[in-house]
């Protein structure tokens, strides 16, 4: 039980990240069992708080060596690992669903079948424009913060990562599989209530503990976001697909990002 669980957690990083693993973890090379290629969802928020860590040390670098970079080409550095490090995983979900939902004219194959489509839409690249822009604009700002700030507001911005995959857990446990097969089928049959209550319980009373009002609003925005995205998929194709599952990281990231963004501009 336990090499299992040690080999989803391996797992997890190779779905949602390009951190080679496979070069550290020999484990990484074995082919994973329908199980342990479903339980890899439990760990997705380890997987986030790993990639929040990676994109505050070079903010963290610059200020403590007192490297004169302004917030925005910082902003600009950091949203390019950000993208590397995922290696544009959701960013690809995003762009299939924006041209599904837009394409698909409300009918539910026609969607799911746009979402198969290789090519990328105009309405698809309007969207990711739009993401990144609005990602790098509030990064600019969270930055901008975090360099006269105390430690806390460092720990914000790796806990965007980190509740982005635990909504899509959250979404995964709670919401039914459209397509009939394939990874989405496994990460359904194998995820856990119990594990969705833990991290949520977790993070609220870390979050809380460090910053009530903020954080309140930070998982309130995230529930909101699952609310609202999880009901469009029902209503639309009447579950959730991998296409979409990444396209509500994305969408969380960007809210949470931007509350924090407006709680710099409100002081």
């Amino acid at each position: 039980m336990l090499n299992q669980h040690y080999h989803a957690l391996v797992l997890a990083f190779q779905f949602l990240t390009r951190i080679p693993v496979y070069r550290v973890f020999s484990i990484a090379s074995t082919i994973p069992s329908p199980q342990v290629a479903g339980k890899a969802l439990l760990y997705y928020p380890i997987v986030g708080a790993v990639i929040g860590g990676c994109l505050i040390l070079l903010p963290i670098t610059f200020n403590y060596v007192h490297i004169a970079v302004s917030p925005q080409i910082q902003a600009g550095l950091v949203l390019v690992l950000w993208v590397w490090i995922t290696g544009g995983l959701h960013l690809d979900g995003l762009a299939d669903s924006a041209d599904a939902w837009l394409g698909g004219f409300g009918d539910k194959q026609r969607t799911l079948d746009l979402m198969k489509d290789p090519t990328c839409g105009p309405s698809a690249v309007v969207v990711l424009v739009l993401t990144l822009l609005l990602k790098w604009l509030a990064l600019s700002e969270v930055i901008a913060q975090g360099q006269g700030a105390n430690t806390y507001w460092w720990i914000l911005l790796v806990l965007v990562p980190v509740l982005a995959r635990f909504q899509v857990m959250l979404l995964v446990a709670h919401t039914p599989y459209v397509r009939g097969k394939g990874l989405g089928t496994q990460l359904k049959r194998q995820a856990q209530a119990k594990w969705v209550w833990f991290w949520l319980l977790s993070l609220i009373a870390f979050m809380l503990y460090q910053n009530l009002w903020l954080s309140f609003s930070l998982v309130l925005t995230v529930g909101l976001g699952y609310y609202f995205m999880r009901r469009l998929m029902l209503q639309r194709i009447n579950g959730w697909t991998g296409d979409t599952a990444g396209a509500s990281i994305e969408v969380t990231e960007l809210l949470v990002l931007l509350v924090m963004a407006m709680a710099v501009s409100m002081g």
